[in-house]
């Protein structure tokens, strides 16, 4: 959408179907050069569409797969493709005491409780180390933040901002969206702080910045 001489990338009519989380990137000439024609419809009206049309597709489930992985096995994949064998490693608490093995980091995430043992406590994927091949978990609330910091920032109007401003932030793809204040840093960087601490931040993956329903940008967390 053209809103005076500045084009907006807004989320989708359909909040279950929309992508603007991973369209952050974008820049002003993408967005003067591109189309979205199924951004203004629901999926329930695509698919009665379809269907009007002998689609026979039309009421195919929605596939809630790794689309080049249908059977569900990431890990298979990633060991297939890996260059690097996937070993066994140590689990350790921030601490670095030894609290027992690990299958091989590609079968967890941080935030991860299922599959990680019994430590006669809740326990929490806080940390992966890939370099020195250890997970490090913690305790029952450690896997909250009240903050994050972000690079490789995008702002989708070009215009990085002088001043810290209130918008909403998704931490991950499926993520509620939530109240921050974001602060800009003079190394290019932005600094997150929420009121609410947000579940499982993780480095490396995506934090996209809203306000209401624009897209302003995103980046990646440190």
């Amino acid at each position: 959408e053209k809103q005076g001489e500045t084009f907006v990338l807004k989320k989708a009519i359909d909040g279950t179907k929309d992508q603007s989380y991973v369209l952050y990137m974008m820049n002003q000439y993408q967005l003067s050069r591109i189309l979205f024609p199924l951004g203004e419809m629901k999926k329930s009206e695509i698919r009665k569409i379809a269907g009007e049309n002998g689609f026979v597709n039309a009421d195919k489930p929605d596939s809630q797969d790794i689309c080049f992985v249908p059977d569900g096995n990431y890990s298979g994949v990633v060991e297939l493709h890996s260059a690097r064998p996937v070993s066994p490693g140590d689990f350790i608490d921030k601490t670095g005491r030894l609290l027992g093995r690990h299958r091989g980091i590609i079968h967890y995430t941080i935030g991860q409780r299922k599959g990680i043992g019994a430590y006669g406590r809740p326990m929490f994927v806080m940390k992966i180390d890939a370099e020195n091949n250890t997970i490090t978990l913690g305790e029952k609330g450690m896997e909250f933040s009240n903050e994050l910091t972000a690079y490789d920032v995008n702002f989708v109007s070009g215009e990085f901002p002088k001043e810290n401003m209130l918008i909403t932030a998704k931490v991950r793809y499926q993520a509620p969206p939530a109240a921050a204040m974001l602060c800009p840093q003079k190394d290019g960087t932005v600094k997150l702080m929420f009121p609410e601490p947000q579940r499982a931040v993780t480095p490396g993956q995506a934090v996209v910045f809203y306000d209401g329903d624009i897209v302003l940008g995103g980046g990646t967390v440190l």
